[in-house]
C-alpha cells in the first residue's frame, strides 16, 4: 500500500528530490502578504517580516515564517524567551516595541540578532505579540532598512496586514495543536504498552529538528517546514496502539509472522491520522501530508529494503528520511530492557557505515556534524541510566 500525499510538492533543483516542498502553503501566503503590503506607498520600504512561535513548555522561541527583500539576515532562531528581556516586556504588557534607530552606535552591546540585522543594513523594527485568551503564541517582527520608518502613517497602513498575519498564524497553530492533542492522547496510551518513553519522543523530535534545519539551509526549505518536522516527528509510531500486546510487548525476537503483524503499525498509523482529521474536523491541518508521510514511510530504507513499500533513495519522502535517522540514533543510544545503550561514538560510527544503504547520507551527516548539539539534547531530556558519550 502506497500512501499518497494530499497536496503537491515541488522538486529541488539540487537533487531532483520529488518530496521537497520548497515553500509551504502558509509560507506562500505570508510572502504574498508581504508583497501586497509593499504595494502600499507607505509600506514600500518594509523589507522584512518574520514570525517566531513560543512554546510555553520549554520557554523557547523558534522562527516559523520569514519573508525578506534581499538576503536572509538571520539563521533560524531557537532560543529561550527569557534570554530576550525586550520581548518579555512585549509579551507581558501587550504593548508593541518600536525601535527606529537600530545602529551600531545606539546598540553597541545588542544581541547577536540585532547585530546581524545592523550588518544587513536594517535600521528600524516593530515587534508585536500574537496573543489570545491569555495564551502567548509568539511574535511578529517588521523591519526596514530606513531609519525612523515606523511612523504613525506607516503603522496605520500596516495595521490590516498585521491583523491578517495574526489571524493566519493563530488559525494554523490552533488547528495543529488540536490535532497534536488528539494524537498525543493516543500516544500516552501507547507509552504504557511500549518501551518508548516521553524523553525518547522529545529527543528524537529535537534530533529531527536539527537534521531538518541543516537540510533546509542547503535546499532552500522554509522555517515552516522545519517547524512541522519537529512537531510531527514524535508521532511516527502512532500505529503501535493497534498492535496486540502479545506482539508489541514480546521480550524476545519476533517470529516472521509476528513481525508481519508489527509491520502493520505503519498502515494503522496512517488510518488513525486520517480518522482523527475527519472526526475532529481538521481537514485544514497544516502540512497534513507531511504528518502522513512521517507515519507512513519512516521504516523505508535508502536501499529499498524497508517496508511497507520498499521505496528506494529519494523516492522516500524527505521528512520520513529525516525521522528515520533521528529515531534510530536515539534507539541506539537509549537503554532498553533487552539491550544496553550504545555510546554516542559507537552509534555515530554505525550510522556513517550504513549511510547510503539504510539511511539518507545527507540526513546522517546533518545530525552527526555537531556532537555538542546532540549531547545538549540528551542532557535536557534524560532517561534514567541513559549513556552520554
Amino acid at each position: 500500500m502506497i500512501f499518497q500525499s494530499d497536496t503537491g510538492s515541488s522538486a529541488s533543483i539540487l537533487d531532483d528530490d520529488p518530496w521537497i516542498n520548497v515553500a509551504g502553503r502558509l509560507d506562500d501566503q505570508f510572502n504574498a502578504l508581504h508583497h501586497d503590503a509593499r504595494e502600499q506607498p507607505e509600506l514600500e520600504e518594509l523589507h522584512r517580516i518574520s514570525v517566531a512561535l513560543y512554546d510555553s513548555k520549554s520557554d523557547h522561541l523558534r522562527t516559523f515564517l520569514e519573508s525578506n527583500i534581499g538576503p536572509r539576515p538571520l539563521e533560524r532562531i531557537n532560543d529561550k524567551l527569557s534570554n530576550h528581556p525586550a520581548l518579555v516586556a512585549v509579551a507581558q504588557s501587550g504593548r508593541p516595541r518600536i525601535d527606529n534607530a537600530i545602529d551600531p552606535i545606539s546598540h553597541p552591546h545588542g544581541s547577536s540578532q540585532t547585530k546581524r540585522l545592523v550588518q544587513h543594513g536594517f535600521r528600524s523594527r516593530y515587534v508585536v505579540r500574537v496573543h489570545r485568551d491569555g495564551v502567548l503564541y509568539g511574535f511578529i517582527f517588521f523591519n526596514s532598512r530606513i531609519s525612523n520608518f515606523f511612523s504613525e502613517p506607516v503603522l496605520s497602513a500596516l495595521t490590516p496586514f498585521r491583523r491578517l498575519i495574526d489571524v493566519l498564524v493563530v488559525s494554523n497553530i490552533t488547528s495543529q495543536r488540536g490535532m497534536l492533542a488528539a494524537v498525543r492522547t493516543a500516544l500516552q496510551v501507547s507509552q504504557y504498552r511500549d518501551e518508548e518513553t516521553a524523553a525518547h519522543l522529545d529527543r528524537m523530535g529535537h534530533y529531527a529538528e536539527l537534521i531538518a534545519q541543516r537540510i533546509a539551509a542547503k535546499r532552500n526549505l522554509s522555517d515552516e517546514y522545519v517547524e512541522y518536522v519537529y512537531q510531527y516527528a514524535p508521532l511516527h509510531d502512532l500505529g503501535k496502539v493497534a498492535i496486540p500486546d502479545s506482539v508489541l510487548l514480546k521480550p524476545g525476537k519476533l517470529t516472521p509472522d509476528e513481525f508481519e503483524i508489527m509491520k502493520t503499525h505503519v498502515a494503522k498509523g496512517v488510518e488513525l491520522i486520517d480518522s482523527m482529521v475527519r472526526d475532529h474536523g481538521l481537514e485544514a491541518l497544516p502540512y497534513r501530508d507531511l504528518l502522513r508521510n512521517i507515519v507512513g514511510y519512516h521504516h523505508e530504507r535508502f536501499d529499498g529494503t524497508g517496508y511497507p513499500n520498499g521505496l528506494l533513495g529519494i523516492t522516500i519522502p524527505l521528512e520520513a528520511r529525516i525521522v528515520a535517522v533521528a529515531d534510530v540514533f536515539d534507539a541506539l543510544t537509549s537503554k532498553r530492557p533487552y539491550k544496553d545503550a550504545w555510546t554516542n561514538d559507537a552509534a555515530m560510527t554505525f550510522l556513517r557505515e550504513q549511510a547510503g544503504r539504510l539511511w539518507d547520507p545527507d540526513c546522517v551527516e546533518a545530525l552527526l556534524c555537531d556532537p555538542s548539539a546532540i549531547a545538549g539534547i540528551q542532557q535536557r531530556f534524560r532517561d534514567p541510566e541513559m549513556a552520554v558519550a
